[in-house]
């Protein structure tokens, strides 16, 4: 029997994530990953120097499962299931990227000049993971959650808030990709 190596397609993936959904409204639960942050940093003993992070962490545990499911089954989807075969990128994109100065497109899943350890100890490197890390911090805690959070949780549940923050997450993706990125390479 050979095995496929195709990605599931919408109709699969999108009604297993509402049952995921659906069972996580059922029993009360919320998803984001950011959440899983604040868990780590109360189990690590944060809460005798804030009360932000004094709260009952061990409730929480079933998130830290979560990220630990997506972080393994990434793993194996990458390793086992995939046929590894370039990236299919529109002509456009190839030569916006290559007018940037990225060498190798689609031959991985991120570009190596952006995600290799050389590049992250550059100075364009440490302003993005410095800066960058700060921002996306700053922003989850003032937007009440991450782009998982809102977007998966929150937009099923039909929060207006989340649709709010959903649309400042894709904006600020936007002037990143089109304004920002081009500065820094």
């Amino acid at each position: 029997m050979e095995l496929i190596l195709q990605p599931w397609p919408w109709y699969v993936s999108g009604p297993l994530l509402a049952l995921v959904m659906y069972l996580l409204v059922y029993f009360g639960k919320t998803f984001g990953v950011s959440s899983n942050l604040r868990t780590l940093c109360a189990i690590g003993g944060a809460g005798k120097y804030t009360d932000f992070f004094h709260y009952d962490w061990k409730s929480q545990l079933w998130n830290l499962m979560v990220v630990l499911g997506a972080i393994l089954g990434g793993f194996i989807a990458y390793f086992y299931l995939s046929d590894h075969s370039l990236i299919q990128l529109n002509n456009d994109t190839v030569i916006r990227l290559q007018e940037f100065g990225f060498d190798n497109i689609g031959e991985s899943l991120v570009p190596m000049e952006m995600f290799s350890l050389e590049s992250a100890f550059s100075l364009n490197g440490l302003l993005i993971l410095v800066v960058g890390g700060f921002l996306v911090g700053f922003g989850t805690r003032y937007a009440g959650g991450c782009t998982s959070g809102h977007a998966i949780t929150g937009l099923s549940n039909l929060q207006l808030p989340s649709l709010f923050a959903v649309i400042g997450f894709f904006i600020g993706g936007l002037v990143m990709t089109h304004f920002i990125l081009p500065l820094l390479f």
